[in-house]
């Protein structure tokens, strides 16, 4: 591929692509996607310059690499994969550092090419090159104009897998000598972090020869149909007194739609503002809404966090905090309401009437079937309802539960049939499940990878940590040739070094993951 190609114009007009929407009216709520913190680049990017004073264009200049549109069919020839690249650290026999950062447009993730995060520490210690290469399907990088369920045919984990192999072998990377460094002739490391993560693990298995070593972030490498377990870690870490109320007022929320009192349940709705709200697993899951703000918290969030604004309202009557075991059901539930009525409706859904904004049984609608390019949550669930699940649900009546039970992996999967019509069978006793969670972690090893040289890092507070190596049912408890390395943080604090100087945990699993990196790099000889 020649330099040339490579800097194209950063947007490319497609004039077949289909055309987005003025207003896209439908749900604006749900489960949020296992995404990487963010970091914003400063306003005025500074000059990047080389090692020996060379300038290198900026962090965001981004270029395009021509990426196989089917792996499993060449013919069909290739599309432009947007990538970022920059050899500010590089020096002649050191590493090149791979990254995608999964399910979003990776344009905004170009922060991750700096010594602000772990790839570019690694780079810094190693003398390595970073690079950010973007998602099929995901930002700019479509290998078809729409994301219809005809383009999705080629919307899958191990086509994404495929794209992180052929992007390594076959890149000439814009920097002097970057046609001479191919695996076997480079040591690529592959990092990543949450869906991200799980890619660097299944890439590493599925191609070995491609990449030397590997660093996954709350990797989310097992995947999970019946995800009620994304709530475990926020039900153990939250303040006692509001899990406490949570638990209380969710049991109450059960009991009532269990009476089948309708009487009963319109006042319950009411309590919260959403008696208009026809369906009582729409009312549920619109519960689990306050829950999710734990996701973007990071140690160094402070007690002025969504979440724990949140929870100040459940326990903190009168200037005074609730005990351990909290005010009760009648002032949580009182408390729980008024923050929907007084704030928190208008917060999430502005303008929208309650079906529009929380409704999700109008298959009319044609929200659903959009198909607009740059539409990451489309892109995102058509993996799920394929392969990964993650049906966010309440606990088995066995186990506490934060989140109602009236919401079930089929609440979920229901909405996978409005979003993608005529994609999945109908038929219960066909051979192939789906969403196929049982063939992912049968192709991929999912917990019980045994991937060599490959760093698996995780925090206790991740909600997404049920789903990775560091789970309670994980059967691998790593080796120092897998080393599992496990901190205070939430869901990728390690890949930002800012979280480990907010945390001496955080910072020992970025110093640890180094020196492994460090001792690999040292063994690594050409193969090529």
């Amino acid at each position: 591929m020649r330099l040339a190609q490579l800097l194209l114009p950063t947007l490319l007009a497609v004039s077949s692509a289909v055309a987005r929407p003025a207003r896209a009216t439908g749900p604006r709520v749900g489960p949020p996607r296992p995404s990487l913190p963010r970091i914003e680049l400063p306003s005025e990017e500074l000059p990047v310059t080389s090692r020996n004073g060379t300038q290198l264009p900026p962090y965001s200049y981004s270029y395009y690499f021509e990426q196989l549109i089917d792996h499993n069919n060449p013919s069909l020839g290739t599309f432009k994969q947007r990538y970022w690249h920059t050899y500010e650290f590089y020096e002649p026999g050191g590493p090149i550092i791979l990254m995608t950062p999964g399910e979003v447009d990776a344009s905004t993730y170009t922060s991750y090419l700096t010594n602000s995060t772990i790839n570019g520490r690694i780079a810094q210690e190693l003398n390595g090159s970073t690079v950010i290469l973007e998602h099929r399907f995901f930002g700019s990088s479509n290998p078809y104009p729409d994301l219809s369920v005809q383009s999705f045919s080629v919307h899958t984990v191990q086509q994404a897998i495929d794209d992180l192999a052929y992007f390594a072998q076959n890149v000439q990377l814009p920097m002097p000598g970057g046609d001479q460094l191919a695996p076997g002739k480079a040591p690529w490391i592959l990092v990543g972090g949450s869906y991200g993560g799980a890619l660097v693990s299944y890439a590493m298995n599925n191609h070995p020869q491609s990449f030397y070593a590997g660093y996954a972030s709350s990797a989310v490498v097992q995947a999970i149909v019946d995800f009620w377990g994304y709530f475990e870690p926020i039900r153990q870490a939250m303040p006692a007194n509001c899990s406490a109320d949570i638990e209380a007022v969710i049991a109450h929320v059960d009991s009532v739609i269990a009476s089948n009192d309708s009487t009963q349940i319109n006042t319950l709705k009411s309590t919260f503002g959403l008696q208009g709200l026809s369906h009582n697993d729409d009312f549920a899951a619109a519960l689990q809404e306050n829950l999710f703000g734990w996701q973007d918290m990071q140690p160094d969030s402070g007690p002025g966090a969504d979440f724990y604004h949140f929870c100040d309202v459940l326990e903190v009557k009168n200037g005074v905090s609730a005990g351990p075991s909290g005010w009760g059901l009648d002032n949580a539930l009182q408390a729980w309401g008024n923050y929907w009525k007084s704030s928190y409706y208008q917060q999430i859904c502005g303008s929208d009437d309650v079906e529009t904004c929380l409704g999700t049984y109008d298959a009319t609608n044609p929200f659903w079937s959009y198909t607009y390019l740059d539409n990451a949550q489309r892109s995102w669930q058509w993996l799920l309802c394929n392969e990964f699940g993650f049906d966010f649900d309440g606990a088995p009546a066995n186990q506490p539960t934060i989140t109602s039970r009236v919401v079930t992996p089929a609440y979920w999967q229901r909405q996978c049939g409005y979003r993608f019509p005529g994609a999945f069978p109908t038929n219960t006793t066909t051979a192939i499940e789906v969403p196929n969670a049982r063939g992912v972690n049968g192709a991929y090893q999912g917990w019980s990878t045994t991937t060599e040289r490959l760093i698996f890092a995780n925090g206790v507070n991740d909600p997404w940590r049920e789903a990775t190596v560091a789970a309670d049912g994980s059967p691998n408890a790593g080796s120092d040739a897998q080393p599992h390395l496990l901190a205070d943080g939430f869901h990728c604090s390690d890949m930002l070094i800012r979280e480990g100087a907010a945390s001496s945990k955080i910072k020992s699993v970025q110093d640890t993951a180094l020196q492994y990196m460090q001792e690999w790099i040292a063994e690594w000889v050409p193969s090529a």
